[in-house]
């Protein structure tokens, strides 16, 4: 049972394809989805560390 509550109700949700948590996108979304805490250890990794 999923017990968020900070999602809106609408479509099904996809899981994040790291941790397998739901995310903020439809389930149709093309491509890779990540949850918000995946996207921003995504963006640390991926940032200019210049």
């Amino acid at each position: 049972m999923d017990d968020r509550t900070d999602l809106p109700e609408g479509p099904p949700y996809a899981d994040c394809v790291q941790c397998g948590e739901p995310t903020e996108y439809p389930a149709t979304r093309p491509g890779a989805t990540l949850c918000p805490v995946c996207e921003w250890q995504e963006a640390q990794r991926t940032a200019c560390s210049g």
